[in-house]
């Protein structure tokens, strides 16, 4: 029987790719036969994570990139694909957050968020979608966020929530334009995971018990079973989609 979530001989770039989600989808893309480019500007995290794909026998090439900055996504999309002939899996997964009331947010943190986490997106996807319409194929994968979909109490965190209401309509705008060249464009909204961005606390977890139909935060492993399904052949009729992967957080 066919295999539909194998995905030996792809090509895949993950950006945000030194901590949190990023690290483990690289692992996750490589376990199932990605050639995976991992994308972040730490580039001693990312030495850690190629050697980690290495010796469980996979291929990763570490590229340190601050995917806000124009040249640098040029370069090192174009380093990949020189590399490796081609790209097949863009997974748009940078993001950083500026927590503070709103009255106290400064212009230069607002636009920080903006130019990584929605801006980023764009010239990432711009730069790999130019290969990807000449081989007539790719999956691009964006990470949302619950947040894009609702605001939580007491959190102020306008410039990622705003940036991640961004995300589902841009994931959609794109599937259109780029259906024709046999290109997806996906999202997936995380509702409460472990990250450097989301520490869980006591309190945070009672809340979480009071609040989320699933009462606990989610394990990684629930987050790259959506990431595989996007990536692979199983999804090839499936584009333009936001799923949100939130313990029925935003269906209630």
């Amino acid at each position: 029987m066919k295999n539909y979530m194998d995905l030996t001989g792809r090509v895949a770039i993950v950006t945000g790719a030194s901590s949190g989600l990023g690290y483990e989808y690289c692992k996750a893309l490589a376990e199932n036969g990605a050639i995976v480019a991992a994308f972040a500007r730490r580039a001693d995290r990312l030495e850690k994570l190629k050697k980690e794909i290495e010796a469980a026998g996979g291929t990763c090439l570490s590229v340190p990139c601050d995917v806000s900055k124009e040249q640098q996504v040029i370069d090192s999309v174009k380093k990949v694909a020189d590399t490796f002939g081609k790209i097949d899996i863009l997974v748009n997964n940078a993001g950083v957050m500026a927590y503070c009331p709103t009255t106290e947010l400064k212009l230069e943190d607002w636009q920080k968020v903006v130019d990584v986490s929605l801006t980023g997106y764009f010239l990432m996807s711009r730069e790999c979608g130019k290969y990807m319409i000449k081989q007539n194929y790719g999956r691009i994968i964006n990470t949302g966020s619950m947040f894009g979909h609702i605001c939580g109490k007491d959190h102020p965190i306008l410039a990622y929530n705003a940036t991640k209401g961004a995300v589902p309509n841009f994931t959609r705008s794109l599937a259109q334009e780029w259906a024709r060249y046999n290109i997806t464009v996906n999202a997936i909204g995380p509702g409460q995971f472990p990250s450097e961005m989301m520490v869980f606390d006591e309190a945070t977890l009672e809340y979480l018990k009071q609040r989320c139909p699933i009462p606990r935060p989610g394990k990684i492993e629930e987050l790259c079973g959506q990431l595989l399904l996007f990536a692979s052949e199983a999804s090839s009729y499936t584009t333009g989609q936001t799923i949100y992967i939130d313990g029925g957080w935003t269906c209630v």
